[in-house]
């Protein structure tokens, strides 16, 4: 075995880790037919998919913000203010952005919350855990939820 000295380093640098994230995409890439596949069409964009509800005075009222990648919706973002929760307008914001996926051509979805955010909500509208990660942060559990839909048959 032949022994290798390395200087290992910390620190913010952005130019570092975007040849990492290109580098590990080229190996990645060159490990899976499927991610092969992708190259070089639209599917392996992230697109951002953004839906905003304002007050009649124009004020945010809530939002949700997230992308769409190959068939997958991944919400990043999903908040109410606290004057508009319970009317309904989470599940009105959560439909339109799995609405606009499904017409980028999307069939699934996935997101993360903890356990005091809301993890009901989410299981109310089709979505099952997948992953549970206690104490992340210390004293809070973190969800990993998904959600599968049928995609539009070609006579929709």
């Amino acid at each position: 075995m032949v022994s290798r000295m390395f200087r290992i380093e910390t620190g913010d640098d952005k130019e570092r880790r975007d040849l990492l994230r290109r580098r590990l995409l080229d190996t990645n890439t060159a490990a899976s037919p499927v991610l092969r596949a992708l190259r070089g069409t639209p599917a392996e964009r992230e697109l951002p998919l953004h839906v905003w509800a304002l007050d009649e005075a124009g004020a945010l009222a809530g939002g949700l913000a997230g992308h769409t990648w190959t068939t997958w919706l991944h919400v990043t973002y999903l908040w109410v203010d606290d004057r508009h929760r319970g009317t309904g307008l989470g599940t009105r914001l959560l439909a339109r952005a799995e609405r606009t996926a499904t017409e980028r051509g999307c069939h699934a979805a996935r997101l993360e919350t903890w356990d005091f955010q809301a993890p009901d909500f989410y299981r109310r509208h089709g979505y099952e855990v997948v992953s549970v990660i206690p104490d992340y942060p210390p004293g809070i559990t973190e969800y990993t939820l998904t959600k599968r839909w049928s995609p539009p048959s070609s006579g929709d």
